[in-house]
């Protein structure tokens, strides 16, 4: 579609992927890391204090840019008629993703001790670890984390069916 319309693309694309990439390796890192790495340097509050502000931040980027891209999506008649429906879905899905993501800020600044984020981590380490009672751990957690955490799963489910399998175009080249 950049063929068809190049405007909105450069903000919309350049926000959408530093937000997507940054909030990317920002959970990977955040939430597989055991909290013994770090525990000696940095206590679990202050780490999901940093999370909230870094992960707000570029999460507020990432929400800009999905926005643009959809807008650009939607109201464009020729880059419309050069969509799938799976195109407008999947965006729609990671716009909804973003929303919820920034929506777990202000639950999170409800306990920060890092209490509850200790507890997602570990839920994330032992799945994919492979650990039992992963869902044990969420039994207490808000509805908005669950959301969050759900619609994550179904993304990467469907990832290998939608156009998002351009991440790895870049590694063969």
């Amino acid at each position: 579609s950049q063929l068809l319309r190049t405007g909105q693309l450069r903000w919309g694309s350049n926000l959408f992927h530093i937000g997507i990439l940054f909030l990317f390796f920002g959970h990977s890192v955040g939430m597989l890391t055991p909290h013994f790495v770090y525990e000696h340097f940095m206590t679990a509050g202050a780490k999901q204090v940093l999370a909230m502000v870094s992960g707000g931040l570029f999460g507020v980027l990432g929400f800009i840019g999905i926005s643009l891209l959809l807008h650009r999506r939607l109201s464009d008649p020729r880059i419309r008629a050069n969509s799938r429906t799976s195109d407008i879905v999947l965006l729609w899905l990671l716009w909804a993703q973003f929303a919820l993501g920034l929506a777990t800020i202000p639950m999170s600044a409800q306990h920060l001790d890092g209490s509850e984020m200790l507890k997602l981590a570990e839920w994330a380490q032992r799945i994919v670890t492979f650990r039992a009672g992963a869902a044990d751990l969420l039994l207490d957690t808000s509805p908005v984390f669950k959301a969050h955490m759900f619609l994550g799963m179904s993304i990467f489910l469907i990832f290998p069916f939608t156009r998002l399998v351009h991440v790895w175009s870049g590694f063969g080249t």
